[in-house]
């Protein structure tokens, strides 16, 4: 179901593919900042991958690279969507393809930068599963399918009507497909019944076959792709994106959250979505804000409007601070933590993520050491260290007979053989919970991970000599 991509760029057998050069990596790492350096060296033109920079608006809080920053260098799909579209991995793609083709065309080279790995994948692979979901026939009458007696929105109107009875109403009618997603994962849970309701077909067959088995991998990529990691250590990015949320605050981010606020805004869409978000609602919703409207309205005459200009041109946090009223002051240092927490989880997914792209799917990623020159701030480390790296390596993929001439290794740097492809298989771990764990490179990682052993040595510990043991259904 899931069909090769007929959209431009596309490459034909035998033909060379397009260099694009591609430099991801965690939050707070430097990427931006390594794109437009290489732009000293290369006819650089960025393209923007992260999820919540390509909306317009939120440029504090999403950490938008500043103009004055850029030093001319052409930036896309940066700031340019508006702020209440759904922008899919599968538009992102569509949007990227036509950009770089004219990237190409000027002779210049394509940098795609950003932490959004899933739109990374999309743009490169020249098979974006779920987009079958987009390209299924609507029109398709439920009568006329087998097995199936109710129609199409009456089905999606009663599967909407409760997040729990929709995932064991996905497991009913696709155990596989089921284990494959998280239960908390709505939006993919209400696709996939949605794909099912229209079609008929098991969501867990429309992604097999050929599609499936050549979807990410490296020898199928749209593009001839030079992947650049800037990454650091854990410890080291969590002081910086922690110091990074403190200069938001100071620098307006609560003014950049107040002016969006929407007592009844869907925080699943959009920019609504960004870490930075919600974590502010429960201050935003207090009588404090309340107070401050009615002060407003006394000085201004009373609209809404005016309220938020007014308050938009003074530090928020500032006159919440000054306002000294205990609730919300703790309101606000509970968000502030809750940012910084989410915000380190993003960082440790984001690895996750990338781990994954090299050993599943064999994407040949070279990581470029950042740890030193974020702890240092040092210009000259910055320079040595990761701007040198990073243009060694895109040196070598340009040159004709470089050794970087195919970036389609199967093996990572460090020569780890990649791991069998296991997507689809669910393992539950009893030891943590029963945590549920999909795939078997996330179950090893898992495995291996330092919490998890601390609690089965504890459970050792407590059983008193009893033998527990780990299987594939899970840890015990």
């Amino acid at each position: 179901m899931a069909t090769e991509d007929t959209v431009s760029s596309n490459p034909n057998h035998g033909e060379k593919r397009p260099k694009v050069v591609v430099i991801t990596g965690p939050t707070g790492s430097g990427k931006s900042r390594l794109a437009v350096d290489l732009a000293s060296h290369f006819p650089v033109e960025v393209i923007n991958a992260d999820s919540m920079q390509v909306y317009s608006g939120l440029d504090v809080l999403t950490n938008k690279i500043p103009i004055s920053e850029q030093n001319g260098v052409p930036h896309h799909l940066l700031g340019t969507v508006s702020p209440t579209v759904e922008f899919t991995a599968k538009t992102f793609r569509d949007s990227a393809i036509p950009i770089i083709d004219a990237i190409l065309a000027r002779n210049h080279l394509p940098v795609i930068v950003g932490g959004t790995n899933y739109y990374i994948q999309a743009l490169v692979s020249q098979f974006l599963l779920d987009e079958s979901m987009d390209d299924m026939n609507d029109s398709c009458c439920l009568g006329d399918l087998p097995g199936v007696m109710w129609s199409d929105n009456s089905f999606i109107a009663e599967s909407d009507s409760s997040n729990d009875f929709n995932y064991d109403l996905l497991k009913d009618i696709d155990p596989i497909a089921a284990n494959r997603i998280h239960p908390n994962n709505h939006r993919k849970i209400n696709q996939y019944i949605s794909l099912y309701a229209r079609t008929g077909v098991l969501p867990s067959k429309v992604f097999q076959g050929e599609a499936a088995e050549k979807w990410g991998q490296v020898d199928n990529l749209r593009y001839d792709c030079c992947f650049i990691c800037v990454d650091a250590s854990l410890p080291v990015l969590d002081r910086y994106v922690e110091q990074r949320v403190d200069c938001m605050m100071d620098a307006g981010l609560l003014n950049e959250v107040y002016d969006i606020y929407n007592l009844n805004a869907d925080y699943s869409r959009g920019l609504r979505q960004a870490i930075g978000v919600r974590e502010f609602e429960p201050l935003l919703r207090t009588f404090v804000l309340k107070d401050i409207y009615e002060r407003e309205k006394e000085l201004t005459g009373g609209s809404t409007i005016e309220k938020r200009e007014t308050l938009s041109n003074g530090n928020l946090m500032e006159w919440l601070r000054s306002y000294s009223d205990a609730k919300s002051m703790i309101l606000m240092e509970e968000a502030i933590e809750k940012v910084k927490v989410n915000t380190r989880r993003l960082v440790r997914r984001q690895k996750r993520m990338l781990n994954r792209l090299q050993m599943l799917f064999g994407w040949n990623i070279h990581s470029v050491d950042s740890t030193e020159s974020i702890s240092s701030k040092s210009d000259d480390v910055w320079k040595g260290q990761v701007v040198e790296s990073s243009m060694k390596i895109v040196n070598s993929f340009l040159s004709e007979n470089g050794s970087m001439s195919s970036t389609c290794s199967m093996s990572n740097d460090t020569g780890m053989k990649i791991v069998q492809r296991d997507l689809w298989t669910q393992y539950t771990c009893k030891a943590c919970g029963d945590r549920v764990l999909r795939g078997l490179h996330e179950w090893e990682q898992h495995r291996q991970g330092r919490g998890h052993r601390k609690r089965i040595s504890s459970l050792k510990r407590k059983s008193q000599g009893l033998n527990f043991y780990e299987t594939e259904a899970g840890a015990f």
